[in-house]
């Protein structure tokens, strides 16, 4: 029995040999830090006096750091629940194509990518200018397809011209127009690179016999410097689709829209007329949707998170898909369910532990969420973006540092993810037993 004994010591001084390192390295990397956060959260901000709960106060009652916790709960909702949805669906729709091996490879791509170059990437797919930001080119192209966008943004006459400005934006006429007479109609103020690509050297119209009245519409300036005002030139361009409306007594009698030279034709109502070039021609471009702006920085960076880890789901779910017994699918087929119903009612189930996993993993992941924040956020939308990782750092490293409110934060955030840890342990636990 004492053999038995000396020989149990022995083994547990050799495991205690070896656990010492790891020991003394989570004590020294983990235990202490989380100690020393937590005395430091009851100090002020210069650590040197008590504060109590102040701290924590603070955290709720600071505009800035209550957003910081609004956001967080809403990227703990949202995310993690979007990650997994989508996740779930891929794995479930590639398991059906013999290509789904290339199209997991290139949804799951993204998790190579490091926050840093994901942040870098999304703050220029969300630039405001179309020309340089993916989604408001993509976005303003499916604008422009359903609604024309106008042509001569900043196009104006000069005081020489016959032009003066109308209500809303437009340009009129001096004098009514007459049938037989060509009309001028010159504008300045567009830059030829902006000019319709299939815009023509203007021409000047031929007076119509028929009673109709006819004009041209041009840029009235050479490139280069030359040409006289107010009269067509031979290197000036036409302004093609600029729409031209015949008014008599405040109502609109006859329209028309100029074409590549510059030329149009009006019906011989428009004899008498005042010729207008409505506001419509010259209202700036549709530029797209401001996806880093206070209303929708948040959602935006999502977006950007979710196209990094949907493809940790859905490699996860399709793990577990692949050990989902193939008699319960092909059993609820042969009983009259439709594919919507065995996906609900037996694919689903069956994949919950699965779905628990990712889910939790994701939660964890997000309340941690710093980088995507704080590189995509422009520092005029970073207070509407705030989460409670930035806030932390802000706090303790910012040029007006609090470390107390900083150790409260940092405490705050470990409550919130020692649930979450806790109710992972307790489920791993249930399926050890089984």
């Amino acid at each position: 029995m004492d053999k038995r004994r000396s020989t149990a010591r022995r083994h547990r001084a050799v495991a205690a040999a070896f656990l010492l390192p790891a020991l003394v390295l989570l004590g020294a990397l983990v235990v202490y830090p989380i100690g020393y956060s937590l005395y430091r959260s009851f100090l002020d901000r210069t650590g040197d006096s008590f504060a109590g709960l102040d701290n924590y106060a603070a955290i709720f009652s600071d505009d800035t750091t209550f957003t910081a916790v609004k956001n967080t709960a809403i990227w703990v909702v949202l995310a993690p629940t979007v990650a997994t949805a989508l996740g779930l669906i891929f794995a479930v729709l590639t398991e059906r194509v013999r290509w789904g091996t290339a199209f997991k490879l290139i949804v799951f791509m993204p998790m190579a990518i490091s926050m840093l170059a994901a942040g870098i990437i999304f703050r220029l797919v969300y630039e405001q200018d179309p020309d340089r930001g993916v989604a408001n080119a993509v976005w303003v192209g499916v604008h422009d397809t359903f609604s024309e966008s106008a042509g001569f943004p900043k196009a104006r006459p000069l005081p020489v011209h016959p032009l003066e400005a109308g209500e809303d934006g437009a340009f009129v006429t001096k004098e009514p127009v007459s049938a037989g007479v060509s009309v001028r109609l010159p504008l300045i103020g567009v830059s030829p690179a902006r000019m319709p690509s299939d815009a023509r050297p203007a021409r000047e119209a031929e007076p119509a016999a028929d009673g109709t009245v006819t004009g041209t519409a041009w840029l009235d300036f050479t490139r280069g410097g030359g040409g006289a005002p107010n009269a067509v030139d031979p290197a000036e361009l036409g302004l093609k689709g600029i729409k031209v409306e015949a008014v008599k007594d405040g109502e609109v009698v006859a329209s028309a829209r100029a074409g590549p030279d510059g030329v149009f034709t009006l019906p011989a109502s428009a004899d008498g007329a005042t010729l207008r070039l409505p506001g419509e021609n010259f209202r700036e471009p549709y530029n797209g949707v401001n996806w880093l702006g206070p209303t929708l920085v948040t959602p935006a960076i999502i977006g950007s998170y979710v196209w990094m880890w949907a493809g940790f789901a859905m490699v996860l779910i399709a793990a577990g898909l692949a050990s989902v017994p193939r008699e319960l699918l092909e059993a609820a087929r042969v009983d009259g369910a439709n594919e919507w119903q065995v996906f609900r009612k037996v694919t689903v189930p069956l994949l919950a532990p699965v779905l628990v996993v990712v889910l939790v993993t994701l939660m964890i992941n997000v309340m941690k969420i710093f980088d995507l924040v704080f590189i995509i956020a422009p520092g005029s939308a970073q207070d509407d973006a705030n989460v409670l990782a930035l806030q932390l750092y802000r706090s303790s490293f910012g040029t007006d540092a609090d470390l107390g409110l900083g150790s409260a934060i940092a405490v705050l955030l470990l409550l919130l993810v020692v649930p979450v840890m806790l109710v992972n342990i307790r489920r791993l636990r249930r399926e050890s037993r089984r």
